[in-house]
């Protein structure tokens, strides 16, 4: 699993409990990962699921009815980010 660092703005809140992890709506490929993850062994942050600070959290939370594809776009408009 990553860390707690923001998406967003890269902020790193480990030693804070403002924000959280959002899980979006699965893609065809996020349900094949999940059933990778069953093997014994096999670890790591789900495609689906981000980081969010507490400045980013609650617009990232309404949107987790999408893909995170889906999702991205519009945070990415909405803080005017250029990536």
């Amino acid at each position: 699993m990553k860390p707690p660092i923001c998406y967003i703005c890269d902020k790193d809140f480990r030693d804070s409990r403002e924000g959280g992890l959002v899980y979006f709506k699965k893609r065809p490929s996020d349900y094949e990962w999940d059933k990778k993850m069953e093997t014994p062994g096999m670890t790591g942050h789900p495609p689906y699921a981000e980081w969010f600070c507490g400045e980013h959290y609650e617009e990232a939370k309404k949107l987790e009815n999408l893909t995170i594809d889906e999702a991205m776009k519009i945070l990415r408009t909405l803080f005017k980010l250029k990536w």
